[in-house]
């Protein structure tokens, strides 16, 4: 990683009139907070100590751009992460935290902290994914080989104004937090985490190492953990007030996850956007081998491998990395002690910390179900929590142009309400920003949509050569119908044209619908089949809005004319280019999908074998999903074995029967049954 960018002022900064030293705003402060009162515009208990000490100036209950950006201080901080010696050299890992200022906290002001821990600040390794045909055969010629940091990067920092510069000098503050908030009384701390870049360590793809990282930073922040400078003397964090908010965006969201399932004192508040709870759920799906979207045969393994950009990596990591490799299971796909060691959900009744969730109701690399299933958890524990759900994929909020201005102000609240105890409201606005349409955002007092009840649609069999039907009654007589699974067609070719049967999938519609009707929440499918012959144990379900219209995938343009929206020095203008949605106008979309792998009917972290021809009852959840599906178009499930974007390819020919009958689809309707007329 390149040195810090050079620091000349380029954008004056002047203070607002009616702007308050934090002294005279103490009474907008407020000094009580408690579980019950999660939703309440009481700001925390330690952050009213934490406006008492700092000195940033105030106005209208907000934190002012009065600091300079360009003369802000930058320094180097290597903290030991005490107990953890994942190379196993015999002495405590390290990680490096890059930390950018305001000049004031060398001279007593002191500042809360905006952290974002990455593995990917040193870029990554070619490493390539493992094969998914696995009968030797790849008729599309899969691209096994491909740079993952280079594919998101602009999905995780956003698009800078001059981009060729800005990848030239490679500056550690990319991103928008060091322009906005360092000149608002913010510090930005950017910490390069184990077996990374200038750190010590091995990353493992989720364990409690690598959460251990950010977490000593935290305490190093805290007076808790040792620090020092690049000759080895120690440094000691004079200038922090002790409070920190996480956020970013990917694996670095996932790390804020992480570190708020230890409960770590002085982590007020994290901003996962597009995170894992939970890695299993990541490379895995009931019991399933299921790709992270565009990664096909990507693992933990090759994930570790990927950011393990250290000195000296593969001899101090290298056989680490083939523990992973044997551990993660890609035979079964069962759920395990592998997996159980990276799923942060078990320790989310230690979250301390307010959390604010951002996540893409089209991302297919982190699916929706990592959001949703902390979401939900949170909920039954009391956290404080608000959320945005965008019709993009694995992306930034801050880049789209329409809701960028919206997002700095939510963001920039959250933040002085957790860190600086101002009491500006923002816990009273409503819960839930979402966007159901491209460019069609509203706001909410909960997620899912108040009024969402699930409404059960059967399966029925389809008469004279066509398609099957939903409907609410369950039809008679006991109809088998079967399919021939294939593994060169993808999910969406053997979805998009339902006028015909086809050998490969069955298709069940709804009638045309009356008005429009909205999903809001975990669709869930229960699927009464018999497996024959081949070998793939794949049943794939997908849910399908088939009717024409323009919508959102997840693409997006980035306009010409960048915005400005804080402090820029040479180099880094704090200027960007904002996204607009691509949208496709096409005869259906397939709003969501599941699997499962049907040896795992029972346990995801069991295999038990089928008999050959046998019946069986497989119910599963799709992921969660926020859509509307508008009047004069119809719901349809598909049902296919081998999805080929994300299930391991096996040899075709796997015959599946199902009885419609007994099967039936689950949908969250906001406004329950009445939603369908």
């Amino acid at each position: 990683m390149n040195r810090w960018k050079t620091v000349l002022i380029t954008l004056a900064v002047a203070l607002s009139s009616g702007v308050l030293p934090a002294a005279a705003a103490r009474s907008a402060t407020a000094p009580t907070e408690s579980a019950a009162a999660a939703r309440s515009a009481t700001a925390p208990t330690e952050s009213a100590a934490v406006a008492r000490s700092a000195s940033a100036p105030i106005a209208d209950n907000e934190t002012q751009p009065v600091y300079s950006r360009a003369d802000a201080l930058a320094e180097t901080v290597f903290v030991e992460v005490a107990g953890v010696d994942s190379d196993r050299d015999g002495r405590p890992d390290r990680v490096a935290v890059d930390i950018m200022r305001p000049k004031e906290t060398a001279s007593g002001l002191k500042v809360p902290v905006i952290m974002e821990a990455s593995p990917y600040y040193a870029g990554g390794n070619d490493v390539p994914n493992h094969v998914v045909d696995l009968d030797g055969s790849d008729p599309a010629g899969m691209e096994y080989r491909r740079n993952k940091f280079n594919d998101l990067r602009d999905e995780m920092f956003g698009l800078d104004e001059d981009l060729a510069a800005s990848r030239a000098a490679a500056p550690p503050f990319r991103g928008y937090y060091d322009n906005y908030f360092v000149p608002r009384g913010y510090a930005v701390a950017l910490v390069e985490n184990l077996g990374s870049g200038r750190a010590t360590g091995c990353p493992t793809t989720g364990l409690a190492n690598e959460t251990a990282g950010p977490k000593a930073a935290i305490d190093w922040l805290n007076g808790r953990a040792r620090g020092f400078d690049a000759s080895g003397n120690e440094i000691r964090a004079d200038w922090s007030t002790g409070n920190v908010g996480m956020t970013g965006v990917s694996y670095n969201g996932t790390l804020s996850y992480a570190v708020a399932a230890t409960g770590v004192k002085g982590l007020k508040t994290i901003v996962p956007i597009a995170a894992i709870s939970s890695w299993y759920d990541y490379y895995r799906a009931n019991g399933g081998v299921i790709a992270a979207g565009g990664y096909q045969g990507e693992d933990a393994d090759v994930l570790a491998r990927y950011v393990l950009t250290r000195e000296n990596a593969e001899q101090a990591c290298g056989a680490l990395m083939d523990e992973i490799e044997r551990d993660q299971d890609r035979v079964t796909g069962d759920y395990s002690a592998f997996w159980d060691g990276r799923n942060y959900l078990n320790d989310v009744g230690k979250v301390r910390a307010s959390v604010f969730v951002v996540h893409g109701l089209n991302d297919w690399n982190v699916k929706t179900k990592q959001a949703v299933q902390w979401w939900d958890a949170l909920e039954r524990r009391g956290v404080p929590r608000k959320i945005w759900l965008h019709q993009g994929a694995h992306f930034n909020p801050f880049s789209f142009a329409q809701r960028n201005t919206e997002w700095l102000r939510q963001l920039h609240h959250w933040f002085d309400f957790y860190l600086y105890g101002l009491r500006n409201g923002i816990m009273d606005e409503p819960q839930a920003d979402v966007e159901s349409g491209p460019g069609q955002w509203a706001q909410h007092a909960s997620w899912p949509l108040p009024g969402t009840r699930d409404v059960r649609l059967r399966l029925a069999a389809g008469t004279g050569g066509q398609n099957g039907t939903l409907s609410r009654e369950r039809s008679g007589g006991h109809a088998v119908e079967s399919f021939t699974d294939q593994n060169v067609r993808t999910a969406e070719q053997l979805a998009e044209n339902v006028t015909a049967t086809d050998p490969n999938r069955l298709a069940y519609l709804s009638p045309a619908l009356a008005k429009d009707a909205r999903l809001s929440g975990t669709p869930a499918v229960s699927v009464r089949a018999a497996f024959g012959g081949g070998r793939s144990p794949y049943l794939t379900a997908l849910l399908v809005d088939y009717g024409t219209d323009a919508r959102a995938y997840g693409g997006v343009s980035y306009g010409p004319t960048p915005v400005c929206y804080g402090q820029g020095v040479p180099g880094d203008t704090g200027c960007a280019r904002l996204a607009e949605h691509v949208t496709v106008t096409a005869p259906y979309k397939i709003i969501t999908r599941g699997w499962i792998d049907v040896r795992n009917r029972h346990s995801a972290s069991r295999t038990d074998l089928l008999r050959e021809g046998r019946f069986y009852d497989f119910d599963f959840d799709l992921q969660p999903t926020d859509y509307v599906v508008k009047a004069g178009h119809r719901i349809g499930v598909v049902l296919i074995s081998t999805d080929r974007d994300f299930t391991l390819r096996l040899p075709a020919g796997t015959g599946v029967s199902v009885e419609p009958g007994d099967s039936s689809v689950e949908l969250p309707l906001v406004g329950g049954r009445s939603a369908l007329g």
